[in-house]
């Protein structure tokens, strides 16, 4: 009896470690399956022209107190931006109902339809923070996500790290609680995407992006270093501090559709190079002209020195024979008509020689 107790309870001893061995497998299984959901690659999500807008909404923004916002402020399709001042923007300007709210609200859009279809995603309770640290990935809450007390974001080291939470319906953060990063997480890659409404409680410290589908409340003392973007509602502020992140990539996509507008000057100020090389093969030419012009008048004078030499002599040789050299004195006075000068000499030769044959 007694070998075979020992037996049994050996068995037992086996039985409870092979139980409490499976129960550790399927701890640690899980955890490892979270990990690798969340460490998964995630979409960058690209804001577009909506990153220089720290507000946006689609029908109004509304300000009451001293709220400090560092950046745009934009509405579109909406027209109404009240409250500024006693409100105070700066860094930016206020867009209502203009062509740059317009193409800023489509670009959000986009964003969010980006942060929507992120997969996979872990799964998350509704309520997070209270201490916890989440690493780069894609997290959902099928319905409501609630932030309390202090949520730590831990980028691992990698400046790029990217983090998507993603709330069915509503995003509330408690009064009094904060986001925190570390290890160089950054606002510019995190995100919020919303199903309906957000609301930050009184004295919340958020970082990151909220994209949410209608509209966003921010109440007395919440600061936001992020964005508060809401696509078909409205925005609502009060005495708070909102500073939108010098983020480098996700302004890209606007400075590149506006890099080509630059751009064609460029080509235009390549052709005007064109215009003064011209000009420069017209110097080029012009310097040979002068090269031959100064090799030809060389030979030139020298035709001409013997030219007038021959001609003087035959004009002496010319008034030698003739009896024009007697006429010459009296040729002078009719120098201006040589040919008058002549005739006249004639007529007393003839009249002489008349009289001695008539005596």
């Amino acid at each position: 009896m007694t070998s075979l107790s020992r037996r049994a309870a050996r068995r037992s001893a086996a039985y409870s470690w092979f139980a409490v061995s499976l129960v550790l497998a399927t701890v640690l299984g899980v955890l490892l399956a979270m990990n690798s959901t969340a460490g998964a690659a995630v979409t960058p999500v690209g804001l577009g022209t909506a990153s220089s807008f720290a507000v946006m909404a689609g029908t109004t923004v509304t300000n009451t107190g001293r709220s400090r916002i560092s950046g745009d402020v934009g509405v579109s399709p909406g027209t109404a931006v009240t409250g500024f001042p006693p409100g105070v923007v700066t860094g930016g300007t206020i867009q209502a109902a203009t062509t740059v709210a317009a193409i800023a609200q489509s670009d959000l859009t986009t964003a969010y339809n980006t942060a929507a279809g992120e997969t996979p995603a872990t799964s998350v309770p509704m309520f997070i923070g209270a201490g916890q640290t989440f690493g780069p990935g894609v997290y959902n809450s099928a319905s409501s996500l609630e932030i309390g007390g202090s949520l730590t974001l831990n980028a691992h080291g990698d400046p790029a790290a990217m983090f998507v939470f993603q709330a069915g319906s509503t995003l509330l953060t408690d009064t009094g609680s904060s986001i925190n990063f570390t290890n160089g997480a950054s606002a510019c890659n995190v995100f919020f995407q919303v199903g309906s409404s957000a609301t930050l409680q009184t004295g919340s410290t958020f970082q990151g992006n909220i994209l949410a589908l209608t509209s966003i409340t921010v109440n007395a003392g919440a600061t936001i270093f992020g964005r508060a973007l809401a696509q078909t509602g409205a925005v609502t502020l009060n005495d708070d501090t909102i500073t939108a992140p010098a983020c480098g990539p996700s302004p890209s996509p606007s400075s590149t559709s506006a890099s080509p507008t630059p751009t064609s000057p460029s080509p235009s100020s390549t052709s005007a190079s064109p215009t003064p090389t011209s000009p420069s093969p017209s110097a080029s030419s012009a310097s040979p002209t002068p090269s031959p012009s100064h090799k030809r008048p060389g030979p030139t004078p020298k035709p001409t020195h013997k030219r007038p030499g021959p001609t003087p002599a035959p004009s002496r040789r010319r008034p030698g024979p003739g009896p024009s050299p007697a006429p010459g004195p009296g040729g002078p006075s009719p120098s201006p008509v040589p040919g008058p000068s002549p005739s006249p000499s004639p007529s007393p030769t003839l009249v002489r020689s008349t009289v001695p044959v008539t005596g």
